[in-house]
């Protein structure tokens, strides 16, 4: 069982230190059970599930009384250890009783390394290449995977299978680096200190997550020159930029696999010979055309990580694409599918990352507690220390989400809370923090409709618009969600044209062309603004935080960096309520101001669907 009145260990009156902790931390941990129960004797045990299960036993001695509660505590040694502990509490007493608390996790992991904070203090904007911005309509002509360019930049994406049953995503649109480079200002604006960017290899899908060629930039989005071009602009402007590393599989179509035979080299592809150099890179079941691939895609398929050519090409060699392309200008790189690539295969990548751009950062996609993850059986080191400096934040999403759609804030509360008790700091203030991405359905629908109607045809999911009420609803609960998003720790993200009130359902709707010259321009306004007080305070992209109140509609917690506090409230009922403060208080985002009474408490009114930014007014 779990009793936080004898045992909460996310308090430091209980555990200390706080949350995670580095290799070679004393623990200490105090149970307080009522003494009327007349327990005598207290143990706890301690699985070192890393170190083969080791389970070491502690006495907890007597130390005292907490008024009606008896004080038993002991200290826990982690020694040079590095991964999880899961401890549990016997308490026993004289006449034969017994109860038990437990398990619970403690992470031990290592802290040899200090970690760049640019990103978790920057804003993050997330570009799915093709859809952002293009300057003229390129020809596919030459280009692999027979592709087809849509003349209008606002027409429909491709969605139906074709003859053969297949969603091929072979239609493009034509954005490109120099699109992305001529909006270099524009993002800055927005306050964006890194743009992270999905594949921009050439590739033959539009989404180029089956890579063709990691040595060559896409050429419907440009060449090398053009991509250290956009990221030397993007430096002068203050921002970064991060790169997908999709590693875990390649393309059918590709000059490592070459499935069709689309790439005329004179090395031939795994797929074409078994004396090919690419052929251990691939697990043929049946040569050649039996294969291990992605979730059983046979457009993907997957690689063996462990294959040591496949390493030096991708990581260890002098000149392997992870130090090529942070040598010609990236900064970091997101690991696509994070928690299926070996935890080995992450370690090299990130110490050559180390070695090659010592304040680059690696962030992984990981949709769970990144902590306690297993995958394929094996419990991952993602953010244990030299492997993943931060995860894509996906537990954010779905409670921010739960919450604004009428969930109780006290569940946010517990979500998050459970976050930053397992993960090391430089991970928890490493997060990449979204509302939406390219595999979610666009948030604005989300907030507006209420679910991803996946009950209905794709067809009516393809046509869908939103009404007047539906937008505007949407809009309001949008606003509570980035003043979230925008103040919480980790680095806030925006998937593109979110701020510019783009709306749809899942792939390829979410994936819709970025609308020049119909944005919303009230809420790019209102993004600019978030973006603004995040680069203003040190609070908002450094400081420790603490929950105010988090019950039923009410969502209010507080940043701290020395003696600046900014105070985040979030109302998203359909009721006014009320958030008392112990100073006088200015809301940011209105100009409003709030005495304090002669009882010393400031009250602050919260009407429905409201969101205010609090500072002290004095300050």
């Amino acid at each position: 069982m779990h009793d936080a009145q004898i045992f909460d260990p996310r308090s430091t009156d209980c555990k200390s230190p706080y949350g995670a902790v580095p290799s070679g931390t004393a623990v200490t941990f105090t149970l307080r059970p009522d003494r009327s129960w007349g327990f005598s004797r207290v143990t706890m045990l301690a699985r070192f599930e890393s170190s083969e299960n080791r389970t070491v036993e502690r006495n907890l001695h007597w130390d005292g009384l907490d008024g009606r509660r008896d004080r038993y505590t002991c200290t826990l040694e982690v020694g040079d250890y590095v991964g999880l502990v899961w401890y549990s509490f016997c308490m026993e007493s004289l006449d034969g009783r017994r109860a038990d608390l437990g398990e619970y996790q403690l992470t031990v992991y290592d802290d040899s390394e200090t970690v760049p904070g640019w990103f978790g203090e920057g804003v993050t904007y997330q570009i799915f290449p093709d859809r952002f911005r293009r300057r003229t309509v390129p020809s596919p002509q030459g280009m692999i995977g027979g592709r087809s360019v849509h003349t209008g930049w606002r027409e429909e994406p491709a969605y139906r299978p074709d003859e053969n049953g297949e969603i091929r995503n072979r239609d493009f649109f034509g954005g490109s680096l120099a699109g992305v480079r001529e909006k270099l200002p524009y993002l800055r604006s927005l306050g964006v200190d890194t743009i992270y960017f999905c594949p921009i290899f050439e590739a033959p899908e539009n989404h180029r997550y089956g890579t063709g060629d990691y040595e060559k930039i896409d050429p419907m989005l440009g060449d090398e020159k053009e991509f250290r071009a956009m990221c030397a602009e993007a430096h002068d402007l203050g921002m970064r930029i991060m790169l997908d590393g999709v590693f875990n599989h390649t393309g059918f179509v590709s000059r490592y696999f070459n499935g069709d035979g689309s790439y005329q080299t004179q090395v031939p592809g795994a797929a074409q010979s078994p004396d090919s150099p690419y052929r251990k890179w691939y697990n043929f079941i049946r040569w050649p055309d039996q294969y291990d691939s992605w979730w059983g895609i046979y457009s993907l398929p997957a690689v063996n990580e462990s294959e040591p050519s496949y390493m030096d090409y991708i990581i260890k060699g002098e000149n392997s694409i992870i130090r090529r392309w942070l040598r010609a200008g990236a900064d970091g790189w997101r690991l696509d599918v994070a928690d299926e690539l070996p935890d080995a295969f992450v370690h090299a990548l990130h110490q050559a990352v180390r070695e090659t751009k010592p304040d680059a950062m690696v962030i992984g996609e990981v949709w769970e507690d990144g902590s306690s993850k297993i995958a394929y059986g094996v419990r991952r080191k993602h953010i244990l220390g030299g492997h993943c400096d931060g995860l894509m934040n996906y537990p954010f999403r779905n409670a921010a989400i739960s919450y604004l759609l009428g969930g109780d804030a006290k569940d946010f509360m517990e979500a998050m809370e459970g976050l930053r008790a397992n993960y090391p700091p430089f991970a928890y203030h490493s997060t990449m923090n979204a509302l939406g991405t390219h595999d979610t359905p666009r948030i604005l629908t989300l907030l507006g409709v209420g679910s991803p109607c996946a009950e209905q045809s794709r067809d009516w999911r393809a046509s869908y618009r939103m009404d007047r009420e539906q937008m505007a609803r949407g809009i309001a609960r949008l606003k509570l969600g980035t003043l979230i998003l925008y103040t919480f720790p980790g680095s806030p993200t925006v998937y593109y044209g979110d701020e510019a009130g783009m709306e749809g359902f899942e792939d390829p709707f979410n994936r819709r062309t970025y609308p020049w010259g119909e944005e919303n321009e009230a809420l790019i306004a209102w993004y600019r603004m978030l973006g603004q007080f995040r680069h203003r305070f040190t609070a908002l992209r450094r400081g420790e935080i603490t929950y105010h109140t988090a019950k039923g509609r009410l969502l209010v917690f507080r940043r701290t960096f020395g003696e600046e506090q900014v105070v985040t409230a979030v109302n998203a009922g359909e009721r006014e309520r009320r958030v008392c403060l112990p100073w006088a208080a200015r809301d940011l985002i209105t100009g409003e101001t709030f005495p304090r009474f002669a009882n010393g408490e400031c009250h602050v009114n919260m009407p429905p669907l409201t969101g205010r930014l609090l500072v002290p007014a004095e300050g």
